[in-house]
């Protein structure tokens, strides 16, 4: 089983044999054998790649399914049985894992020097059972899935912009104010980007525009400091900004992007990883070093 998932997920069988470590005619010959034991074609061969049969398809579910259940009592066997130890893999969104995630990692693995971290950063949605993930940690609002999931703290995004910018151009006091503004945006919206506003029943949908689009939070930031125009963004990214007096929070009174924007930011895993020692203390630390509220959490 092993040996057919490597060879679908690495897109050969010499690729696979790299991975594992292997020959590759050790690699073909676990393959037939599983073939032959099951009485059906896995994969279509030929010299340039590989695709799966429709029993492959079939099989490699339940097959990923079956080594995930006995790698989880593996582990926990071992981690009953003495302190965490072993590799933990995670799943991080690259400026929360470089601002926020990172300088929790030191301490937990000065208290448990026995687990090996291996961190993925980002910002795809990853599928945790392809990828072998652990614990993924992600931001805003979850899609319903079969995933288990633990709040670590809010995802809550303000609009700002710096002070020397609102001195020139004025502070909006509306949401609609905001169509007159240069408003920095991600590059990742089509068309002119939809910004929507909720106060009480009051509910204000506006398509902003500006000079500049980015596929990075965090260049947006930068710019945003430098004077430019405004930004709506995660707390977990701009809140010092606002407690220092970077950046002003504007129309503070509406909440911005009350669906897509709100949520938590959150460690989801696999139910097959509910009870593990080293998912559960990973995500214990973190919920601990961020704090309640957490520490990046503006007015």
């Amino acid at each position: 089983m092993s040996a057919f998932i490597a060879v679908v997920e690495h897109g050969g069988f010499a690729p696979a044999a790299r991975r594992m470590g292997v020959a590759t005619s050790s690699v073909t010959r676990q393959v037939n054998a599983l073939e032959e034991h099951l009485g059906s074609l896995l994969v279509n061969r030929s010299t340039r790649n590989i695709t799966l049969t429709d029993a492959g398809t079939r099989y490699l579910e339940d097959a990923r399914r079956i080594l995930g259940e006995l790698e989880e009592a593996d582990r926990g066997v071992s981690e009953a049985e003495g302190p965490l130890s072993g590799v933990l893999r995670v799943s991080l969104p690259i400026a929360f894992a470089r601002l926020h995630i990172a300088p929790a990692i030191p301490d937990f693995l000065r208290k448990y020097p026995d687990v090996e971290l291996m961190l993925l950063t980002t910002d795809s949605m990853v599928n945790l059972v392809e990828e072998r993930i652990d614990v993924a940690i992600r931001l805003a609002a979850l899609e319903s899935s079969a995933l288990i999931a633990k709040k670590l703290a809010p995802h809550r995004r303000v609009l700002c912009a710096s002070p020397s910018y609102l001195e020139k151009h004025g502070i909006p006091d509306n949401p609609q104010a905001l169509t007159a503004h240069n408003c920095l945006t991600f590059d990742y919206e089509t068309g002119s980007p939809v910004w929507t506003f909720k106060r009480g029943s009051e509910t204000e949908t506006i398509r902003v525009r500006g000079s500049l689009k980015a596929t990075s939070s965090e260049v947006l930031r930068e710019v945003a400091l430098g004077g430019t125009g405004i930004i709506l963004m995660p707390t977990w990214l701009v809140g010092p900004d606002v407690t220092a007096g970077r950046l002003v929070e504007v129309l503070a009174d509406w909440e911005a992007n009350p669906v897509q924007g709100q949520g938590s930011i959150s460690a989801v895993y696999l139910p097959n990883r509910r009870g593990a020692k080293k998912v559960r203390a990973f995500v214990e630390h973190l919920s601990g070093a961020f704090g309640a509220p957490p520490y990046w959490e503006c007015g």
